[in-house]
């Protein structure tokens, strides 16, 4: 089974974690929810509070196949200032694993300079962030193993995305059909 995780930092988006994890599980994939604080609890950008399924202190990486990180603010800048999960996010790149971020998250990559180079997109405002990219605007951009998000309202275009990249284009469109989209 394909594993992914979504990293939850005070602050995150709601709906592009939540909307991401419920994608990924229609298709079948394997997702934890990881906390990068040292709670399970975490206390989203809309002050919906959520248990984290894993601390991050918990989680073995070595057969991850996706590192997604949620936008929201000021999730993302708490996102970016964890220096073990950026670590992480490097290593999985280097190893030709997926890494996604959506809404102000895909700042996070640019700082590492993991969009040099590769199409991506945000949400409106964060372009200066994304450090070597070619900005698009688009809904989702998928370039590599590198998938970016452009906000909240395009949450299932992103999940879909991650889908096809994890288990096939067959398997995104019969989670599409089965969510009327």
């Amino acid at each position: 089974m394909k594993k992914a995780i979504v990293f939850l930092a005070n602050g995150f988006e709601e709906m592009e974690a939540t909307g991401t994890v419920d994608v990924l599980r229609r298709g079948g994939i394997g997702v934890k929810t990881v906390s990068i604080t040292n709670e399970r609890k975490v206390v989203g950008a809309h002050h919906m509070e959520y248990m984290a399924d894993a601390l991050f202190s918990e989680i073995d990486f070595s057969d991850v196949d996706a590192l997604i990180l949620p936008g929201g603010m000021p999730g993302s800048s708490n996102l970016n200032e964890c220096e073990p999960l950026k670590e992480r996010l490097i290593e999985q790149y280097k190893n030709n694993k997926i890494v996604a971020a959506i809404c102000a998250a895909p700042m996070v990559l640019g700082g590492l300079g993991l969009l040099k180079g590769r199409r991506a997109t945000c949400y409106p405002g964060f372009e200066p962030k994304l450090i070597g990219a070619t900005v698009t605007g688009e809904a989702v951009e998928v370039d590599g193993h590198v998938i970016t998000g452009k906000g909240p309202g395009l949450v299932f275009n992103f999940g879909l995305a991650l889908v096809a990249a994890l288990k096939g284009d067959a398997v995104a469109e019969e989670v599409a059909a089965g969510l009327l989209l």
